[in-house]
């Protein structure tokens, strides 16, 4: 939201007060509490008649300092809050010199000096170097024509200064110029409106800001002030939080520290998903057809999905099956589960007026109400529908008591679907404020599901499939892109819209392969089909057509098998950058920004990104095969063909649909796993250790997961001069094990017994089991 007419005239109507300058500061040990004048104080009586703003700092975490400034502080607090997570170990703490305040959180500090102008000055602990800094206009309130009044902050912009994230938007991914609204809203992907607000932004600069607050939050980010990201919201009070890293993966690791880490998904949630599509026709007949048609062509299937016709239709939600379409769910159930299938249900927390649940939710007192008492309704979606309130807690055990019986039907997980047009014209059940609401509804439906998920199903196998979302949302995962367009624009956008939502602290992301409104051309299903499955999670699913692979050729079938076999092959490396997301916040699907944040070639990329942290994906956006993209500072290694490719630079290319460019980090070591049939299997069992260019004297641990969130078996790799040395480290003998020196041959063994095999793609060494350690000399050249 914009107030100012250009520099120096404010908008018609509006009234801004500024911080102007600092009279008085008390220092406690652990937090400063400040008064800020609005105008410059020359004698007594500019005291009068004039407000006074106050602002308190401190810190709730290491690297972490947070801002409130009140300007009136006796309104009504009703809530909803985020939950930010305080650290009592925070070894926060003050100094005082002079004029001079300091608040210093291990790496940041922040510095007030309270004989000047008002400005908060954030810097770098060790180096003193400025982080960023609120300065003149940067903390405040203004008041517009109609009497809204609006706490405004500033934080400065440097030359050449990037930001990122707010949750998953499909605008550029750098968001300088933009003006962005923290608003949910079920836009689709090619508008600014967004599915997932997050009010938190990263920069290039090292450091993140997070701001607490749930209602909307209007940013201008050098939009208004060019030099300047500009917050505000409608309220009395504004919270930030500056995260110091210096590194995103360091922010992201501290932000996620507030707002809660991602959970771990389960390891089958990671392989191929396929749906009945939305208002296609299908029964059970459809779906058998489907899953064996997956079988005969020899495409691995992880999980079948059963979009929202599986219930009546003008009912959704009743949670019941409808018994003309699905006669006997639990024995069709049952007959899936034979297959090695997981299931999926599509749910959202709308009550249809036709659904039996109707009046027994309204009588109980379950749904949303509008101020006069009687239920909130409308036929946008569903004719007469209403909302579940999930403020209250006989309400959420409600709703999670009709998904229970699906479960114990055999349902494995749900698409939580909607949860972006939250009336704010409504009463709630705890008192919350509605404007609040409208962003933090979808936290307290998907929370509600997943818990419910991790009770019955236990800790570790609970996943959603959620197309809403806020802060805090990361802990449930998984969230895919919503409703795209079967076109290659709609193609990019959701992945602009992926890597802006893995820039706000979400380490899990998925998309419609294909595309959701309308067909695709064969071309498009193939490249989207290559994308899809180097996504965390991969799901087929359409709007009016089905995604099966062979409506769209032979070809695509061949597509559809490859990627999805490579993507169980890479289970151990990609359950491994899902081991890190649970534990750290980074994503598995980073920008390269992320990755690589000193190299100024990285900073802009959107069509590209690392998969974990050893694979670049570029996926191919044309219908001519065309692709251009950056590769960092290295020799890369082609995962498909061996080729090498010498960074840093440019490269246009034409690809196949059987290919993409797939690089390999250089020095890298993959484990994949040995079969290709399915992604949750003992990884360590038969794990072949791909190494690529190791660097001399540098050794690589490498941990291969046991699917459960721990580790089944851990490899060093160790390069010195001609000799690379692999070794199984820990207690007991590892089971048959491989490696393979990526583009190299080893003239022999120098220590351990193993068989040698020259291949394409390098030298493959079948180490037997019991096998511990083997060492190669590589040829010479």
């Amino acid at each position: 939201m914009k107030f100012t007419d250009g520099f120096w005239l404010m908008r018609e109507g509006v009234r801004a007060s500024y911080a102007t300058e600092t009279r008085d500061v008390v220092v406690q040990h652990d937090r400063l509490l400040l008064h800020a004048s609005v105008r410059k104080v020359t004698g007594r009586g500019d005291t009068l008649n004039t407000p006074l703003i106050g602002i308190e700092c401190w810190s709730p975490a290491e690297g972490v300092i947070g801002v409130r400034s009140v300007h009136h502080a006796g309104g009504r607090r009703p809530g909803p809050d985020f939950a930010v997570r305080v650290d009592p170990r925070c070894p926060a703490r003050t100094t005082r010199s002079g004029s001079v305040v300091e608040l210093v959180s291990g790496p940041l500090t922040l510095r007030v000096d309270t004989s000047g102008p008002w400005a908060l000055e954030f810097r770098d602990t060790a180096t003193g170097r400025p982080v960023t800094r609120s300065g003149g206009r940067g903390t405040g309130f203004a008041v517009d024509g109609d009497g809204s009044h609006h706490m405004v902050s500033r934080l400065s912009l440097g030359v050449g200064e990037l930001v990122y994230g707010l949750g998953e938007r499909f605008t550029p991914f750098v968001k300088n110029g933009q003006t962005v609204d923290i608003w949910q809203a079920d836009g689709g992907t090619s508008s600014e409106q967004a599915y997932k607000n997050v009010p938190f932004h990263l920069s290039n600069r090292g450091y993140g800001v997070f701001v607490n607050h749930p209602g909307r939050v209007s940013y201008e980010i050098g939009s208004e002030s060019v030099g300047e990201v500009q917050f505000s919201v409608e309220d009395q009070e504004l919270e930030y939080f500056v995260v110091h890293g210096p590194t995103p993966k360091e922010v992201l690791t501290r932000y996620t520290g507030l707002t809660g880490r991602p959970a771990l998904p389960p390891a089958w949630s990671f392989g191929l998903w396929l749906t009945t599509s939305f208002t296609t026709s299908y029964d059970e007949e459809t779906v058998n057809s489907f899953i064996q048609g997956m079988a005969d062509r020899e495409i691995p299937l992880s999980v079948f999905h059963f979009d929202c016709f599986w219930m009546r239709e003008y009912q959704w939600c009743d949670f019941v099956w409808d018994p003309a379409v699905f006669p006997d769910p639990e024995g069709m159930l049952g007959r899936l589960k034979e297959r090695g299938l997981r299931v999926s249900l599509w749910i959202n927390p709308y009550i249809a007026q036709k659904s039996p649940l109707f009046a027994e939710a309204a009588a109980a007192g379950h749904l949303v109400r509008r101020p006069g008492g009687e239920v909130w309704q409308w036929d946008l979606w569903q004719p007469g529908m209403a909302l579940v309130d999930f403020t209250s807690p006989a309400a959420r055990a409600w709703y999670a008591g009709k998904l229970r019986p699906l479960l114990a039907m055999g349902a494995d997980c749900f698409k939580t679907d909607f949860g972006e047009r939250i009336p704010t014209d409504v009463v709630w059940h705890d008192g919350s404020d509605p404007q609040r609401m409208r962003n933090y509804y979808t936290q307290l439906y998907n929370e509600t599901v997943f818990e419910l998920l991790k009770e019955v199903r236990g800790e570790g196998d609970a996943v959603v499939f959620a197309r809403s979302a806020t802060a805090g949302g990361q802990q449930f995962p998984v969230h895919w892109g919503g409703d795209c367009d079967a076109t290659f624009s709609s193609m990019a956008e959701s992945l602009r819209g992926g890597l802006s939502l893995s820039a706000s602290g979400f380490g899990f992301w998925s998309h419609d392969i294909g595309g959701f409104e309308g067909t695709p051309s064969d071309a498009l299903f193939k490249r989207w089909l290559a994308f899809g499955l180097l996504s965390s999670h991969s799901r087929l699913h359409g709007s009016t057509s089905y995604r099966v692979p062979w409506r769209f050729g032979e070809e695509a079938v061949a597509v559809a098998r490859d990627f999805a076999r490579l993507k169980n092959r890479l289970m151990p490396y990609l359950y491994g950058a899902a081991m890190e997301a649970a534990a750290t916040g980074v994503p598995v699907m980073r920008p390269m920004v992320v990755e690589f944040p000193d190299d100024p070639g990285c900073a802009q990329l959107d069509r590209q990104y690392m998969l974990g942290p050893d694979l670049l994906v570029a996926p191919v956006l044309d219908e001519s095969g065309e692709v251009e993209y950056y590769v960092p500072d290295g020799t890369w290694t082609h995962l498909l063909s061996g080729a090498t490719v010498t960074g840093p630079g440019w490269r246009r290319e034409r690809y196949g649909f059987d290919s993409l460019p797939l690089l390999v980090r250089p020095g890298a070591v993959l484990p994949f796993g040995a079969r290709d049939d399915r992604p949750d299997h003992p990884w360590a069992d038969g794990v072949t250790l791909r190494v690529h260019r190791p660097a001399d004297g540098v050794t690589s641990v490498v941990r291969v997961p046991d699917g459960q969130g721990g580790t089944a078996a851990v490899f060093t790799v160790r390069r010195d001069g001609d000799l690379v040395r692999v070794a199984a480290e820990g207690d007991g003998a590892p089971q048959e094990w491989q490696v393979l020196l990526a583009g190299e041959t080893a003239a022999g063994l120098s220590e351990g017994v193993a068989r040698l095999e020259r291949t394409e793609g390098g030298t493959l060494v079948r180490v037997p089991a019991g096998g511990r350690a083997v060492a190669l000399r590589l040829a010479a050249g």
